[in-house]
């Protein structure tokens, strides 16, 4: 099968390896779409990730398959089941930060081997692997992925009804929260980003619009709402972003980094704010949310459109050039077709 797979930093390739081994409460899956990630994919293949990486490996993680193959023991997944967040293992010289990028992949019955007493470091990690109902179209699919991670962050924050919060960032993740925060009925939202972005930050649920390139950018904000923000979520990640928002966030409020453009390197000082804030560190967990998007995309609350070309996907092969239009900022997030 063919994989895209970091080869070194700078070197993104796309060469065939052998399928992946299934064991017995894992799905063989054929790998349908992925979906690009401006803030992950891009820090790997470019040698920037926060966290360890050993070369080579295969990158991508917001992918769909259909399961071919099942196991002896499992039993929460048969063959045609729609399953996300599926990658391809780890073998050999390979290794895979999340493996998506492949012709096949491997979901795991995590709730078969939980039932059956395995410990949960054997299948936690695999919580992401969910069922989708059968009639969603898998390239629009891929996006629940980055709906999971957003919505639970912001929901763990606390952003509800009533809530006023202002998002930094009109990428995929920004303009995430931005719609997750209209949906759950926050009063005022406000996106700060790219110009060419104020558009479809309007559309996805933005109430008002801020290009992040105003010299007085927090000057403007701050005196069209005097009383500031609950929530400031910063979700880009760059050093002095979310610093420089601190006058906004009102006594008592809630901030949040989410970006990993400068993970480990960004700092606050708190005597910028108005008063007493907390800073958010609880992170997410894409199983928790998993039911509560699902719904939305039926209800017609969420719409890949508004994030991806749905209608011109990249093939695997070409993967090179997706990384090269999110480069030139050309769109928002690229769909990339994995199967033949």
């Amino acid at each position: 099968m063919k994989a895209a797979i970091v080869e070194k930093p700078g070197v993104l390739v796309v060469r065939d390896i052998p399928a992946p081994e299934y064991g017995d409460y894992d799905a063989l899956c054929e790998m349908l779409y992925g979906a690009t990630c401006t803030g992950t994919d891009q820090h790997l293949i470019a040698g920037r990730f926060p966290w360890p990486v050993r070369y080579p490996t295969i990158i991508g993680h917001e992918s769909i398959g259909r399961v071919v193959q099942v196991g002896k023991r499992v039993r929460n997944y048969k063959i045609g089941d729609l399953v996300t967040r599926v990658g391809a293992p780890a073998g050999g010289e390979l290794d895979v930060n999340w493996g998506g990028y492949a012709q096949f992949g491997v979901a795991r019955d995590h709730w078969a081997m939980r039932a059956d007493g395995l410990p949960a470091s054997a299948w936690n990690a695999y919580r992401i692997n969910q069922v989708l109902p059968p009639d969603f179209d898998p390239a629009a699919a891929t996006m629940i992925i980055t709906w999971r991670e957003t919505l639970s962050y912001l929901r763990r924050m606390g952003v509800n009804g009533g809530s006023s919060v202002l998002v930094s960032g009109t990428g995929g993740n920004g303009l995430s929260f931005a719609a997750h925060a209209h949906n759950r009925g926050a009063h005022t939202v406000v996106a700060v980003g790219s110009a060419m972005r104020e558009e479809i930050s309007r559309a996805v649920g933005a109430d008002q619009f801020y290009d992040y390139r105003n010299p007085d950018l927090v000057e403007r904000i701050a005196a069209a709402h005097p009383d500031g923000f609950d929530f400031i979520i910063d979700a880009v990640g760059k050093v002095g972003e979310l610093d420089g928002l601190l006058p906004l966030v009102r006594h008592g409020g809630t901030v949040g980094i989410y970006g990993i453009d400068d993970w480990g390197k960004c700092a606050l000082n708190p005597t910028r704010a108005r008063g007493t804030f907390t800073f958010y560190n609880g992170g997410y967990d894409e199983e928790e949310t998993h039911a509560e998007i699902v719904a939305m995309i039926q209800g017609g609350a969420l719409k890949a459109g508004n994030w991806l070309d749905l209608e011109h996907p990249f093939n695997l092969t070409d993967i090179n050039l997706a990384f090269d239009a999110l480069r030139e900022r050309k769109m928002i997030k690229a769909v990339i077709k994995l199967s033949n």
